[in-house]
């Protein structure tokens, strides 16, 4: 008859401990799980669940836009009778973005899709062809574009017309008139925000004129690497110095840098910028060879995460209207 081993007191003491211990970080731990689900502010939960798409009531239409800078615009005039969302996320860059499957899928299920126009978006027509159902609007529609004059996309659009806040109005009123036109049900709504949303544009004009004003007018140049400022100069009295007209695929050229380097040199220009969402090598090459500073980014083809300095559009440009002035005041 096999009879069970004698535990001695030792043992059984060393034993009780450590199955007291055990409990006791048993306990802690679904403490600690309870306090993490209870006390997580409601900002982080709605940044953790951010990716998912939003779903939409029954009575609220799907809107797509190309980049996240339209949606932002499209959601101020929305407001909460439309759900809108961006194709391309945070950080992207929208020129020769590739469609994903999801991107085709989430296409499906809209009821519209925003775009810039102004051949920003070279992947929009393969996109619109594999859904020939849903209707696209462009937003650049109305206003007067600027023709590149240089580099391999001359005689072409610049595409960055919502840079300029006044071209900005333009695009918020194509926006509240293809929401009130396909949801005539919610137009005062849409009206409403429109109007609201313009009135915050336009004080953000007024800022950008004034802050401008302050700067010296053979200093008021903007140095940028893709020529993404050529409304903004336009409008607002200043000169634009750019590498590349558009974000290419390649890096900049010798030829490119050195004409660049020449301008800063010859107009003393104090700042140098670069954009948010390539690369600045270029940039810093420019900066060190004419003893210029390199003031930092802008933010243009794409808003910042939701925590970062451009989360929105008006921040956006709020945000380069300060790195540019406090750019050039530097030196």
């Amino acid at each position: 008859m096999r009879t069970k081993p004698k535990v001695g007191f030792g043992q059984s003491s060393i034993l009780l401990k450590l199955y007291q211990a055990g409990l006791v970080a048993l306990m802690f731990g679904v403490w600690l799980s309870g306090c993490a689900q209870t006390t997580l502010p409601s900002t982080q939960q709605s940044q953790a669940n951010s990716t998912a798409p939003v779903p939409a009531r029954k009575d609220q239409k799907v809107i797509l836009t190309t980049f996240t800078v339209l949606a932002d615009m499209a959601k101020n005039v929305a407001g909460d009778k439309a759900i809108v969302e961006s194709i391309t996320k945070p950080g992207a860059e929208i020129h020769g973005y590739e469609v994903t499957p999801s991107d085709l899928e989430r296409g499906k299920g809209a009821n519209l899709i925003l775009e810039n126009g102004l051949n920003l978006e070279r992947w929009a027509d393969r996109f619109h062809n594999s859904l020939p159902k849903v209707p696209h609007i462009t937003l650049s529609e109305g206003l007067q574009p600027i023709n590149i004059t240089d580099d391999s996309y001359q005689g072409q659009p610049n595409p960055h017309a919502w840079m300029s806040p006044q071209n900005a109005l333009i695009y918020v009123e194509n926006i509240r008139k293809a929401l009130g036109n396909l949801d005539p049900a919610n137009v005062t709504a849409y009206d409403t925000n429109a109007k609201v949303y313009r009135q915050q544009i336009q004080a953000i004009d007024q800022k950008l004129k004034q802050a401008i004003a302050e700067i010296p007018s053979d200093k008021r140049y903007i140095v940028s690497c893709e020529g993404a400022f050529s409304y903004l100069a336009r409008d607002y009295g200043l000169k634009e110095v750019y590498i590349w007209a558009v974000n290419a695929e390649q890096q900049a050229t010798p030829k490119q840098v050195e004409k660049v380097i020449n301008t800063v040199k010859a107009n003393q220009i104090p700042a140098v910028f670069c954009e948010s969402t390539i690369d600045n090598q270029a940039q810093l090459q420019v900066a060190k060879e004419t003893g210029a500073k390199f003031a930092g980014v802008f933010y243009v083809d794409s808003l910042s995460p939701p925590d970062g300095q451009a989360s929105t559009y008006l921040r956006l440009l709020e945000y380069n209207v300060n790195t540019l002035i406090k750019g050039l005041r530097s030196n």
